[in-house]
């Protein structure tokens, strides 16, 4: 299998960046985050590019951010919490070790507070976010090699359920 050793999905606020760093330290391989590669090539922030251009915009750069970064990484990847909107990107996935790592909204208010600073939940946070998790839940369980639920567990907890999961061994 080329490409990168782990990718994760799931939704904002999960701990997609914090599990995927512990990862990357844990198997001794480097850590790639799209929204951050997003961020670095457009030198703006993903609410700016939001703002400016719209969600439509937004999209298309994130399906070439993460196939390139598929195509690329060997390490852990995380992806954007919409990047499996996309199907091609879904198909992409296909070929990959995926873990979803889901939470409900209780879990997701406690985390982070549904701040209004992430785009997509700026007017009912709480309502907004069940509505992204209804329309989403089900794509990040097709692309998922592995579910590793996240609620009330430490980012510690969830690495090692993710690395149990894909029987993976520490470097």
């Amino acid at each position: 299998m080329s490409g990168p050793l782990i990718v994760l999905v799931g939704p904002m606020g999960v701990g997609k960046s914090t599990v995927g760093q512990l990862l990357a330290e844990r198997l001794g391989t480097g850590y790639r985050d799209t929204d951050d590669d997003i961020v670095a090539a457009q030198d703006r922030t993903i609410a700016e590019i939001f703002l400016d251009e719209g969600e439509p915009a937004f999209r298309a750069l994130e399906k070439d951010a993460v196939r390139d970064a598929l195509a690329a990484h060997t390490g852990v990847l995380a992806l954007g919490g919409g990047a499996v909107l996309d199907p091609d990107t879904r198909a992409l996935l296909r070929d990959h070790r995926v873990a979803y790592l889901s939470m409900d909204v209780e879990e997701a208010v406690r985390r982070t507070g549904l701040n209004t600073a992430r785009p997509l939940l700026a007017v009912n946070p709480r309502k907004q976010w069940r509505e992204l998790m209804d329309a989403r839940r089900h794509l990040y369980e097709e692309v998922a090699t592995v579910v590793v639920a996240t609620d009330g567990r430490t980012p510690e907890d969830v690495t090692r359920a993710v690395l149990d999961a894909l029987e993976l061994k520490e470097a």
